[in-house]
């Protein structure tokens, strides 16, 4: 995947392609782009709220900073699935920016809690996660205004939420969208190609 979607990604200033895998693939990744010299950095799907030590399973941000250059954290499944807080998410936060890893943190809307440090968040409507069913990018536009208002201008905010190679232009143009978080598109090499690219003529 790193090699096919590498040699197809122009090298544009001010576009930046994050990879974030799953941990068992994240030393390969990383070997792979350093390797090709392509223009991704590495990210990893999540991190341990805790330091080293007895956490068995867990990850700590200590070990992954040598990998990876961000973080997702608080994407809409792990809420679900594994009952995260917003505490803990804000654990998590504090970890990554003590190890120089950038902290992603996915909300759902307006009143989901921006952590303390933060100054990258993805808005993921529930509803839009791997449905097909995209929010408008206005009514994105209008939620990253809220949030922008309440935590700050320098926050940046992208969209995820079934971003294809079709609808993504009309997200990226919005003025206060930033990027977009791409999730089952992601997995078609040609379809990620064509939404990279189409997001570098956006640039």
């Amino acid at each position: 995947w790193i090699s096919q979607v590498g040699s197809q990604i122009p090298k544009i200033e001010g576009l930046k392609i994050v990879v974030c895998s799953i941990f068992s693939a994240l030393s390969e990744v990383k070997k792979a782009v350093t390797v090709g010299n392509y223009p991704f950095l590495v990210g990893a799907q999540d991190l341990s709220p805790f330091g080293i030590g007895a956490y068995t399973g867990e990850e700590p941000a200590e070990c992954l900073s040598q990998l990876i250059d961000l973080s997702i954290l608080g994407h809409s499944e792990r809420r679900q699935n594994f009952s995260e807080t917003d505490e803990m998410i804000a654990k998590k936060v504090a970890r990554a920016n003590a190890n120089n890893i950038i902290p992603l943190v996915c909300v759902q809307g307006p009143d989901t809690p921006v952590p303390e440090g933060c100054k990258l968040i993805a808005y993921e409507p529930t509803f839009a996660i791997g449905t097909g069913n995209p929010d408008t990018p206005e009514n994105a536009n209008q939620v990253a205004v809220a949030l922008k208002e309440k935590y700050g201008q320098d926050l940046e905010v992208l969209y995820g939420g079934s971003i294809t190679s079709e609808n993504v232009k009309s997200f990226v143009v919005q003025p206060n969208i930033n990027g977009v978080l791409v999730g089952k598109a992601s997995l078609d090499v040609q379809e990620f190609s064509k939404i990279c690219k189409a997001v570098g003529e956006k640039i």
